[in-house]
């Protein structure tokens, strides 16, 4: 993408502190950006399996239903494991550039760096922890006299994140309980995992925005060079 440096060497690598360390996020963004894009086909291709589905579940033709049924099942596949992936290399992505901002700005953070990664595995905190780090080091990458840039971009992909994620889960169950019996159910059941699936599309869409413009940040205020912070005890790493 335009506004990315084509070589990560560009971007210089000098400490603030002996356990922070400035390094290019550059290659992973790329990648998490491309697999977000393989996680929007898959997404897609689920949209249609259902779409194909609906419109059969109450058909007379039982060959055509069973292949219905049996193409939304293969569809779930391709989704699970294009967010698995994704979802590791985004992490790895998402710990780099908060050590970044702990370089740019130590003193913004309010969780340790370790919640990178695990605020998205602990239960119950991964629900609001990720976020958290994520406007932190969203605010500590802006240059100093840069316009602020707001945070409705974060606001936005974390709310359609977890939008998806809920109507994910209550399709899941409403899909099961109706186990192909109960036709009005599972119309329903299919109708709100539609909606899942657009809400994860647009996730994806927001993620790859979100990931961009803070790599892009982070390049700007790491060719500006080191300023001298005010002292802050070092964080430890988790």
């Amino acid at each position: 993408m335009s506004g990315m440096p084509d070589d990560d060497s560009v971007v210089p690598s000098y400490p603030i502190a002996p356990t922070a360390f400035l390094r290019s996020p550059v290659g992973l963004s790329r990648a998490v950006i491309v697999l977000l894009g393989v996680v929007i086909a898959a997404d897609l291709f689920s949209l249609w399996a259902g779409f194909s589905l609906y419109g059969l579940v109450d058909s007379v033709d039982s060959n055509a239903v069973n292949d219905a049924y049996d193409l939304y099942a293969l569809s779930a596949s391709p989704q699970f494991t294009a967010l698995v992936v994704t979802g590791v290399v985004f992490i790895i992505w998402f710990r780099r550039v908060r050590i970044n901002a702990e370089v740019f700005a130590p003193e913004y953070h309010r969780l340790r760096r370790g919640w990178a990664v695990w605020g998205w595995l602990c239960p119950v905190v991964n629900f609001w922890f990720p976020r958290r780090v994520a406007l932190d080091t969203w605010n500590a990458s802006e240059l100093a006299d840069a316009k602020a840039r707001g945070t409705g971009i974060v606001n936005a992909w974390w709310t359609a994140w977890l939008a998806g994620w809920f109507c994910n889960e209550i399709a899941g169950r409403m899909y099961a309980r109706a186990d192909g019996v109960d036709v009005a159910e599972m119309r329903t059941a299919l109708q709100v995992m539609t909606v899942s699936d657009v809400l994860d599309i647009a996730g994806a869409v927001l993620a790859m925005l979100f990931v961009y413009r803070l790599t892009c940040m982070q390049k700007e205020k790491a060719l500006a060079g080191p300023t001298t912070p005010p002292f802050v005890p070092n964080l430890p790493a988790l």
